[in-house]
């Protein structure tokens, strides 16, 4: 089964404010002892969300008003840190379905591409417009064109930049090399039937 093309994403939008926020902070190490990602979402930002005992702290993902957000905007190097994929997994089960912030780390950046998340990259003004119109109107749809790298929301259009190979993979459903390979196996078993090495 061909993986699906992403060539848009729509949604509402949250504005999680900060720069250099990392992959400890998008999913506390306490929390990747799991087996499988199923579940992630629950402790996505769990330490700046949380307070001890349990209760919310005052954070964008605890207001009611963006409880249906599905991208996120964010500051400068998102992602950073140690590399674990639990962070990607954790946005992606919480429900985000793309991220527009100023910069990306280099493996988190990566990991999201696999998921099919497309991050967009859009200058420090541009975000703030976006995160103001947000605020104004929670339920204002957002509309992440990846094929023409525009952001679209009320009667805005903005220019963002989705690095090329993400595009490319994205728009031509080649995001998931593990998919790919998967649905490659018949090819596979035919190339291995050939190899004299590989005979019973």
């Amino acid at each position: 089964m061909a993986l699906e093309k992403i060539t848009q994403v729509s949604g509402k939008g949250v504005y999680v404010a900060g720069n250099e926020i990392d992959t400890d902070r998008i999913i506390p190490a306490r929390f990747m002892k799991c087996v499988t990602f199923d579940g992630l979402g629950e402790y996505l930002f769990y330490d700046v969300r949380k307070n001890e005992d349990g209760s919310d702290k005052d954070h964008p993902l605890n207001d009611n008003r963006f409880s249906d957000a599905t991208i996120l905007l964010s500051g400068e190097n998102f992602g950073c840190g140690s590399s674990r994929e639990h962070a990607p997994q954790a946005l992606y089960r919480y429900g985000f379905r793309g991220i527009v912030a100023e910069s990306y780390a280099e493996i988190f950046f990566g990991n999201c591409t696999t998921l099919g998340i497309p991050c967009f990259c859009a200058t420090k003004e541009d975000i703030r417009t976006m995160a103001a119109a947000i605020e104004a109107d929670p339920s204002l749809e957002i509309t992440l064109d990846v094929e023409n790298e525009r952001i679209r929301f009320g009667d805005q259009n903005l220019t963002a930049v989705v690095r090329e190979s993400a595009r490319k993979a994205l728009s031509e459903g080649k995001w998931d090399m593990i998919g790919e390979l998967t649905e490659g196996e018949p090819e596979v078993v035919k190339v291995v039937a050939g190899l004299p090495y590989m005979a019973p």
